[in-house]
């Protein structure tokens, strides 16, 4: 991934920051001004002038940050995908991730477990797990685009899997489960040999972050001063928006579905878990029809390593 596309993008970005933070300094000024009246109108003309001509300065410069040599990690692209990734995948940037098969354990079973990760993640996030007599494929892909879009290119890949395959399962982290779930949706060949679906902290009913930075966005177009704020934050990518509502497509009828929560406290009906949760995603969004695993005193992220985890899992999939 060339490093020079990240250096331009972190450019465009940081010039069109500096730009908003213009825009709350005039939607400030300018009501003091409309206040004062026309007495005020030489003095305001000059001020407008030079305040332009600063954050013009300040944006070229910042600009100049397409010349940086910055590290197009795949952490880094992770995130940045989650953030924008719509916008870089419609713009058709390299900086856009693919959704792939980023590693296949060998050897090639006849049992394949699907890793499939969250938001502004890869799937380096999990580590290196293996499971006894599983195949494990970790996918890579745009955390930023629609969970529909993410399920639908997920569907096509576990398809695309070239050895013979009686048997899948899919593990979901996060946005990763509602991708599962709606890859599972697709009504294509292999689900009819899916036996089992397990979802990790999943918002399947939404998640209250996600809730709450929508009405934010609501509340701060009110006014011209927390206007370029809201702006910022309807630019949020369309992965991002999802987790608001969550999914709840049909679960297959043919195959086992896990369900594993966590709250921060170790007693999920402490006050401080139920409102909580692990953090991210509340207990009753991350659970549904199935089989239930609680997990107290760890938080959302623990999640993709905790031993606890591992056991559970190989227990259902055994």
């Amino acid at each position: 991934m060339p490093r020079t596309a990240l250096g331009r993008l972190a450019g465009t970005e940081l010039a069109g920051l500096s730009r908003g933070i213009g825009d709350v300094h005039f939607a400030i000024s300018g009501r003091v001004f409309r206040t004062v009246g026309p007495a005020a109108l030489p003095v305001r003309a000059l001020h407008d002038a030079i305040a332009r001509g600063t954050y013009a300065a300040v944006a070229g410069g910042l600009r100049s940050a397409a010349l940086l040599p910055l590290n197009a990690r795949p952490e880094v692209l992770g995130a940045l995908n989650g953030l924008i990734g719509d916008e870089l995948h419609a713009s058709g940037s390299p900086l856009a991730i693919e959704m792939t098969a980023a590693r296949i354990s060998e050897p090639r079973l006849p049992a394949v477990l699907v890793w499939v990760h969250g938001l502004g993640e890869t799937e380096h996030a999990w580590g290196h797990p293996h499971l006894p007599g599983w195949t494990s494929v970790h996918v890579r892909y745009n955390t930023g685009r629609s969970i529909a879009e993410n399920g639908a290119e997920l569907a096509r890949l576990i398809e695309a899997l070239d050895w013979d395959i009686e048997r899948v399962a899919l593990v979901g982290h996060s946005m990763g489960g509602l991708v599962a779930r709606s890859a599972c949706a697709c009504d294509a060949p292999w689900t009819a040999r899916v036996s089992h679906t397990i979802s990790l902290g999943t918002p399947h009913d939404g998640a209250p972050l996600a809730q709450l930075v929508h009405h934010l966005e609501s509340v701060l177009r009110s006014a011209p001063e927390t206007r370029p704020f809201a702006q910022f934050l309807g630019r949020r990518s369309a992965g991002i928006r999802d987790l608001r509502r969550g999914v709840r497509d049909p679960l297959l009828t043919t195959a086992r579905h896990g369900f594993i929560s966590a709250t921060v406290t170790r007693d999920a009906r402490h006050l401080a878990g139920r409102v909580l949760g692990d953090t991210l995603v509340l207990s009753a969004s991350a659970s549904g029809e199935g089989d239930l695993f609680a997990l107290g005193g760890t938080h959302h992220l623990a999640l993709l390593n905790h031993p606890k985890v591992y056991e559970q899992l190989e227990a259902w999939l055994a």
